[in-house]
């Protein structure tokens, strides 16, 4: 039998889930994952990235070593180097003093409204913590935001103003305890699947019923009471046509809405006009199936709405999320346990880079950067004069790119561990403005799309690599540990921006701001407890072997399993009136289909981890799912070519002929770089959360031949779009 060197129990770095790893190590090497029954997120289950997506950490294509462009780049005139021939290594020292040259000269030159950063939900609460402290505390900007404006924006916004907190209100696992449940806009299978299992437990072995409201066929709906097809973009009408019948047959919870809530009268009036004729006739769900949805929900003694992507990624992302709060509000359905309204966080770390304060509009802990108590209290806890820490809202991820080359617009930009080139949508024009940045950083393991434009690479640890923590989808706080030495000569993200922060610092002669000489991470989980009060009392010592699920008021609290008890940060949960708008792009004669865009079980966001996996031998190639009815009329055969095309660009990929895509809509991953789904995708914004509609566009879909199919090793050679 081979025996570990040693076993290290980490967390899992790949969805939000958060499962319990044991990495089994030998040489240096980690050849086997596990994961101890006892855990209290996944009980011994993991899925296929969780059990086999981590030897990404020994590819050859991972950095290593500090780099540094060989050539000037110009603004306008920046382009891609893959190729390592374009790039030199230097020493750490060099990398460093570099970058701290380039930013803080353009920082004295055009003040902070040029410098930017992407934080990362793929690293930890402290790196996220330190980068946006870096920011704002030594460049002064808010320019800081991350992929949860890619991803959840638009339901933080919703819940921020409905019941003023933004995390998930349950546990996930907590299913079990609803006898009705709603699933909406979540391929949990494949986006959670871990939560997928609990879900079929809760139904299989404890009778809960399930909604799924969902434009796919997801592998969900075999499981479900009731599957509402709803065209994509639809959810206001769908839902609303809900709180409708709710209304009419009088099955609200008089009681909850006249103790806990407010604008009721108004949200009420606003619902007259979904009908479930009204809905139908604009989602193409039947009038009937509403019509029982909504019983079935109110009725319940336990109910709970679980929701992903599919809803906050649309111009009205908001206004999709207020449509689901307004159902839990009307019926009561929250604040006890086995109710709630439960956003499925997509990374492993996004919940925990937004509570860390890595969003242009809030310090940590979700306090408003244009509040002068809040301003007041991170200077005094980064020990900066008063007045120093700039109380404008920054830009957010999509607002920074589309501001360079604009005047006043930002000029350098910062990357840790994200990826623009493929995330952003509409990414030609992404392109174009990634090319006129005057300097770029990128802080990463591999060299992907954006940072083949960096002007300096900083080669950063891996997970496996560093201590830390992790915040998942259930605010459940938990240990990452090292377990192997970081190859090479790469860093953890918290050390190397301390060494720079170091350098700006004195650079910029701010002496007098915090400190940046930790001696563990555990130190900056402190500092931040001590500015979030959620996070009091968190500390390492406490989640040796479990976590603890925020808030955690100070060092006696257990932790908090569920939201809501009593009252709502905000004091009643306000309900919201709303009315049905439609997608920034519908379909038309000349683009007569909808496209869809989303996660694969193998992959997992741009690919950067997965696609240097033996995952990516698994699912190799994007895939293109159309049903049978409009393959066989457009004469598409099952795994043969088609070009799709919008009115942003053009791609071509191999179809998969599948009743799980609906008639009239076609889903494309979003995972390869040779066929991205974002060259499609339209870059029209919700304009309260300003987040991006990924979930629906217009495109045309025709054959294709072999040779249009894009080379097999482009995703090595990596060219431009």
């Amino acid at each position: 039998m081979f025996h570990p060197d040693q076993i290290t129990r980490t967390t899992c770095p790949f969805c939000g889930v958060g499962c319990t790893l044991d990495l089994h190590i030998r040489d240096n090497t980690i050849y086997r994952v596990t994961s101890p029954f006892d855990s209290v997120v996944n009980h011994g289950n993991l899925c296929v990235k969780g059990r086999f997506g981590y030897d990404f950490i020994d590819s050859p294509k991972r950095v290593t070593v500090p780099l540094v462009r060989k050539t000037h780049q110009a603004p306008g005139a920046r382009h891609p180097a893959f190729d390592l021939d374009e790039w030199r290594e230097v020493s750490w020292e060099y990398a460093l003093d570099y970058a701290t040259e380039r930013m803080t000269g353009i920082y004295q030159a055009h003040g902070s409204g040029a410098i930017a950063a992407y934080s990362c939900a793929k690293a930890t609460n402290e790196d996220n913590y330190l980068l946006q402290k870096l920011f704002r505390a030594l460049f002064r900007t808010n320019h800081i935001d991350h992929c949860t404006r890619l991803c959840h924006a638009a339901s933080v916004v919703a819940l921020q103003m409905a019941v003023g907190s933004a995390a998930m209100s349950n546990t996930a696992a907590e299913v079990i305890y609803n006898d009705v449940f709603i699933l909406t806009g979540s391929n949990v299978t494949e986006n959670h699947p871990i939560i997928a299992n609990q879900m079929k437990a809760a139904i299989e072995k404890h009778g809960a019923r399930l909604i799924v409201v969902d434009p796919r066929r997801i592998e969900m709906v075999n499981y479900a009471t009731l599957w509402l097809p709803e065209k994509p973009g639809a959810d206001v009408a769908v839902f609303s046509a809900m709180a409708h019948v709710i209304l009419e047959e009088k099955l609200y919870n008089q009681e909850f809405i006249d103790a806990r809530t407010e604008n009721f009268a108004a949200f009420a009036e606003s619902m007259r006009v979904f009908t479930p004729e009204y809905a139908e006739a604009l989602s193409g769900v039947d009038r009937q199936l509403i019509v029982a949805a909504a019983r079935l929900y109110a009725e319940a003694r336990n109910a709970a709405i679980y929701w992903a992507l599919g809803i906050p990624e649309s111009t009205h992302g908001t206004a999709n999320a207020l449509s689901l709060i307004n159902l839990a509000l009307l019926t009561g359905h929250i604040g006890r346990q086995g109710t709630g309204l439960n956003p499925l966080r997509g990374q492993n770390n996004v919940q925990g880079a937004s509570d860390a304060g890595a969003m242009p509009w809030h310090y940590p802990g979700y306090q408003r950067v244009d509040s002068e108590p809040a301003a007041q209290k991170f200077e005094a806890l980064w020990n900066i004069e008063p007045g120093g820490l700039n109380r404008r809202p920054g830009l957010t991820t999509t607002e920074i790119l589309s501001s360079v080359g604009s005047p006043g617009g930002v000029r350098s930009l910062f990357v840790m561990g994200e990826n623009p080139m493929m995330s952003e949508p509409n990414l030609n024009v992404t392109r174009e403005h990634i090319e006129q940045l005057e300097f770029l950083a990128a802080q990463d393991l591999f060299i992907n799309e954006t940072g083949a434009y960096a002007d300096v690479f900083l080669p950063a640890a891996s997970w496996a690599e560093k201590d830390g923590t992790f915040t998942n989808t259930d605010r459940r706080v938990q240990r990452v540990r090292q377990a192997l030495p970081a190859r090479g000569q790469a860093r953890p993200d918290w050390v190397i921006l301390c060494e720079l922060a170091q350098r700006i610092e004195e650079r910029l002669g701010r002496t007098s701001s915090a400190g940046w000489r930790y001696t563990h991470p555990s130190e900056v989980l402190g500092e931040m407890g001590r500015g979030v009060p959620e996070y009091a009392g968190v500390r390492y010592e406490r989640i040796e072997r479990e976590g603890l699920q925020t808030p955690v008021w100070d060092e006696h609290h257990p932790g908090t399993p569920f939201l809501f008890t009593d009252t709502f940060p905000r004091g009643r949960g306000k309900f919201h009136p709303l009315e049905y708008s439609p997608n920034a792009e519908m379909p038309d004669e000349e683009y007569p289909f909808y496209l869809s865009t989303g996660r694969v079980l193998e992959h997992w966001h741009g690919g950067s981890l997965t696609r240097h996996a033996s995952l990516n031998e698994v699912y190799p190639e994007a895939l293109m799912e159309i049903n049978p009815a409009d393959a066989a009329r457009l004469g598409i055969p099952d795994g043969g070519p088609a070009r799709v095309t919008s009115r942003r660009g053009s791609l071509v990929l191999r179809a998969r002929v599948t009743p799980k895509a609906n008639p009239g809509v076609v889903f494309i991953p979003f995972h390869f770089t040779e066929a991205a789904a974002n060259l499609l995708t339209i870059d029209a914004l919700d304009p309260q959360a300003k987040i991006p509609e990924y979930k629906a566009c217009a495109v045309r879909v025709v054959p294709a031949g072999e040779e249009d199919l894009p080379d097999p090793q482009a995703r090595l050679k990596r060219g431009r779009y």
